[in-house]
C-alpha cells in the first residue's frame, strides 16, 4: 500500500468536487481554517461551475480531478463535498502518475467511490470531513482532520455501545458509505474486505433498504473472513408508515450475529459534526471491551 507522505506548512491544497455543485460561500470557513493551517489553496478551474445539480459536466469535473492528480504541486485534494457524481467520473481517471507522487485524498460519503478505487489500486487515502463541512464541524472533527494530516493522526477512544461484540483485530481498514459500498458491488471498484476491518455508516435511508443493503453484503460475503466492523454514523434514518420493527443497529447485528468478529456502533464518523478522520488502506488495531472502543493506526510515511 502506498502512503502519502504528511503535509508540511505551506504546501498546496487543491479543491475540487466531483459531484453536487458548491458556492465559494459555502467553503468560506474552510478558505479560512485551511489558511490558518498556513496551506496554499488551489481551486479546481471549473470547482465553482454548475450542471444541473453537479460540479460542472463530467468533462470538467474529470479535467478537475486529473488536473489536481497529476501536478506535483499540489500535496492534498481536498474534495469539497459529496451528493452524487464521482461514479460518472471514475472510468475516465489516469491514476498512473498519481501512484508515481501520491497525495492525501480526502472526503467521505460520495467520496466512497474515489476511496474503494483507490484502496484497489493500492493508494491510501482519509476518511474525513469536507470543506462543506468546515463551518459546523467541532472543534475536535477538525483537530482529527490536522493531525492525520500533518502528524499521522491520533488513536481514537469511545464509550461502548450496548449492541457491541466485543474483541480485538487488526488488519487494513477499508469502506466508507454503505450505500456506495453497495453500490459499487461487482465493479471494478468493489473493495475486497478479506482478512480486513469494514468501516460503514450512512444517512437518510429507509429502514428496509438497509436490510437490503446490508444483506447483499452478507450474500456478497463482504463479512467472511472480515477481521471486524465499525459502524460509524446511521443517523435520520427513515421507515414507512408500517412500521420495519428494527432500527439500522438491529439489523446490522441481526446479519453479522453468525460471526465472531469485533463490532463497534455510534462511531463518531460519517454524517455527524463530529466527524473523525480515518485513513483508509493502513493496518489499523481494533479493540473493543464493555467500556470502551479502541482504533489505532499505523501509518509511516
Amino acid at each position: 500500500m502506498i502512503i502519502p507522505p504528511k503535509l508540511k506548512k505551506r504546501d498546496k491544497v487543491g479543491i475540487i468536487s466531483t459531484a453536487r455543485k458548491i458556492s465559494r460561500l459555502e467553503i468560506k470557513q474552510a478558505i479560512s481554517i485551511l489558511t490558518q493551517w498556513d496551506l496554499e489553496i488551489v481551486f479546481g478551474k471549473y470547482l465553482f461551475c454548475e450542471d444541473n445539480q453537479f460540479s460542472g459536466t463530467n468533462q470538467q469535473r474529470t479535467e478537475d480531478l486529473q488536473i489536481m492528480l497529476d501536478n506535483s504541486s499540489i500535496r492534498l485534494i481536498l474534495c469539497a463535498r459529496g451528493g452524487y457524481g464521482t461514479v460518472q467520473i471514475i472510468d475516465n481517471i489516469n491514476f498512473n502518475n498519481f501512484k508515481k507522487q501520491s497525495k492525501w485524498i480526502v472526503g467521505y460519503s460520495d467520496i466512497t467511490v474515489l476511496h474503494s478505487h483507490l484502496n484497489n489500486i493500492g493508494v491510501a487515502s482519509i476518511h474525513a470531513t469536507m470543506p462543506i463541512n468546515f463551518h459546523t464541524n467541532t472543534r475536535k472533527s477538525l483537530q482529527s482532520l490536522y493531525n492525520t494530516l500533518f502528524c499521522n493522526g491520533n488513536p481514537i477512544k469511545i464509550s461502548s455501545n450496548k449492541f457491541n461484540r466485543c474483541g480485538q483485530a487488526k488488519g487494513e481498514l477499508v469502506g466508507g458509505n454503505l450505500s456506495i459500498i453497495y453500490s459499487l458491488l461487482g465493479s471494478s471498484s468493489d473493495i475486497d474486505t478479506k482478512n480486513k476491518i469494514l468501516f460503514i455508516e450512512d444517512l437518510d435511508e429507509y429502514l428496509y433498504h438497509i436490510d437490503r443493503m446490508i444483506i447483499n453484503l452478507k450474500r456478497n460475503n463482504k463479512f467472511k473472513n472480515l477481521k471486524g466492523l465499525i459502524v460509524g454514523s446511521m443517523k435520520d434514518m427513515r421507515d414507512n408508515i408500517v412500521p420495519y420493527g428494527k432500527n439500522a443497529i438491529e439489523i446490522i447485528s441481526h446479519y453479522t450475529k453468525d460471526y465472531d468478529f469485533p463490532i463497534c456502533f455510534d462511531f463518531p464518523s460519517g454524517h455527524v459534526n463530529n466527524n473523525m478522520a480515518l485513513i483508509l488502506g493502513v493496518e489499523t488495531t481494533f479493540e473493543v471491551s464493555k467500556s470502551n472502543t479502541i482504533v489505532k493506526q499505523n501509518i509511516n510515511s
